[in-house]
């Protein structure tokens, strides 16, 4: 039998043509530019194909101090900040899935309540700061470490988990901590490996609290440099070949190039998780 093709199939497709093509379209152009020769960029004949074919503007962003220590940062703070975020999280989605918890409708209130109220800018910094955390790897850390949404759909993942799994622990002599870290979690590496992506790309992009808790630039993030040279324009000039004594244009091939050497890294990382993605999510979300 054949499927007939309707109009409101034919305008779907369209529409979400139209969607990964404003998508894709800023990469393309950034990309062309940085791999683009200078005096093609002067002249404005770059559009959707590199012209001119060149890594100079590469060399330059991997090559400056700046870019290669906050890259270190930047992946210091997510693996050590997505490892803290997901056992904390799954060990409090773990608690308050259990409906004989204590007072368990209590705390998942005072949980949900976080979602629309919250301390505020000024009483988190003095928190922060009265621990000692400021210009430490735990600034960038432990203030974020927890999603309330995060731990919402852990907790519903937990809670649709089969009882004999934590019954059969239990025969087996296991406390509750054993169960949790010798059977929960293995069991649950689909949902872990969704809300670590989650919390990933949330470090990844977080310069909120750089600017926060950070003063020592040498502890800055991937995104803070990145902020200063796209919103500051601060780019190290001595690297600079002027065409024509102008470099505004030669400036934003660098900064194209600074935001592609900063994104295309937890992209990639997004293929490996994606047989879990789905299913961590969707799972997440069948039961409340």
């Amino acid at each position: 039998m054949k499927t007939r093709i309707g109009l409101p199939d034919v305008l779907i497709v369209l529409v979400l043509l139209g969607v990964v093509a404003a998508t894709l379209y800023p990469f393309i152009y950034m990309a062309a530019v940085s791999l683009s020769d200078s005096t093609h960029i002067l002249k404005g004949d770059v559009t959707l194909w590199p012209k001119g074919f060149n890594l100079d503007t590469y060399k330059v962003v991997l090559h400056d101090p700046r870019i290669s220590n906050a890259y270190l940062n930047t992946i210091q703070y997510v693996l050590v900040g997505t490892f803290v975020s997901l056992i904390i999280t799954a060990a409090g989605a773990f608690a308050i899935s259990k409906k004989e918890l204590p007072h368990h409708k209590l705390f998942t209130l005072l949980i949900v309540f976080t979602m629309f109220f919250s301390g505020g800018m000024i009483p988190t910094f003095l928190v922060v700061k009265s621990y000692g955390l400021v210009d430490s790897l735990w600034s960038m850390v432990l203030p974020t470490a927890v999603s309330t949404w995060n731990l919402i759909v852990m907790r519903t993942f937990f809670a649709a988990m089969p009882k004999e799994v934590e019954e059969s622990g239990k025969i087996d002599g296991l406390t509750d901590i054993g169960i949790f870290f010798r059977l929960v979690l293995p069991l649950s590496k689909a949902v872990l490996a969704t809300i670590g992506l989650f919390y990933a790309v949330g470090i990844w992009n977080n310069f909120y609290s750089a600017l926060l808790y950070l003063r020592n630039q040498d502890l800055f993030p991937l995104q803070v440099v990145l902020r200063n040279i796209v919103l500051q324009g601060q780019v190290n000039s001595a690297n600079v070949t002027a065409v024509g004594g102008d470099t505004l244009l030669v400036d934003d091939a660098l900064k194209f190039t600074t935001i592609l050497v900063s994104t295309v890294p937890i992209l990639l990382v997004y293929p490996f998780l994606q047989k879990y993605f789905v299913k961590g999510v969707m799972i997440g979300s069948v039961k409340g």
